[in-house]
């Protein structure tokens, strides 16, 4: 697995479809994303779309933005093809 620093938060590449590029990831991750325990991304043509889930386990945990809901979200909110990843944050011990 591949490991990447974003915005000092340590994350492991879970899943790519050989779309991730850290430069442009770099680009639009935000400090809004530093709570989440995951960055799902997705490419749409050439723009990238970012989402930010929880374990199931964490207290900011809601429905929409709980990790188990990811293939439900796939299906129902990307593009049909479209290219994705998932970054899993590294917490401090």
């Amino acid at each position: 697995m591949q490991h990447v620093e974003i915005n000092g938060n340590n994350y492991e590449l879970v899943s790519d479809d050989k779309c991730f590029s850290l430069d442009v990831v770099k680009e639009y991750v935000t400090d809004y994303f530093n709570d989440f325990d995951y960055i799902f991304g997705d490419f749409s043509g050439d723009k990238i779309r970012l989402k930010g889930f929880y374990e199931s386990s964490n207290e900011n945990v809601k429905k929409y933005n709980d990790i188990k809901y990811l293939d439900f979200y796939k299906k129902n909110f990307c593009n049909i093809g479209a290219k994705t990843f998932l970054l899993r944050k590294h917490r401090k011990k």
